[in-house]
C-alpha cells in the first residue's frame, strides 16, 4: 500500500473525522473509499458492461428504421 501525503484545513479534518467516526470508519478507511468511487467514474469500459448485462432483457418491441434512430 501507498502511503500519501494531502493537506487540508485543520477544521475540515476534524469534520471529516467525526463523520468517519460516526460510521464506525477511520478517516484514512474512508479516503480509501472514496479513491475507490473516485477512480470507478461512470462511462467505464466496466460499468457499461454491467450495465448491457443487466438490461439484456429489455426489448424495444420493434426494429427502428435508420431516421427514426437518428431523429433528435
Amino acid at each position: 500500500m501507498k502511503n500519501v501525503t494531502l493537506s487540508a484545513d485543520e477544521d475540515l479534518v476534524e469534520q471529516a473525522r467525526l463523520i468517519a467516526r460516526s460510521q464506525r470508519k477511520t478517516l484514512n478507511g474512508a479516503f480509501r473509499e472514496w479513491l475507490r468511487q473516485y477512480t470507478a467514474r461512470p462511462g467505464s469500459a466496466r460499468d457499461v458492461d454491467s450495465l448491457m448485462k443487466r438490461l439484456g432483457h429489455v426489448r424495444a418491441g420493434r426494429h427502428f428504421t435508420r431516421d427514426e434512430m437518428n431523429e433528435r
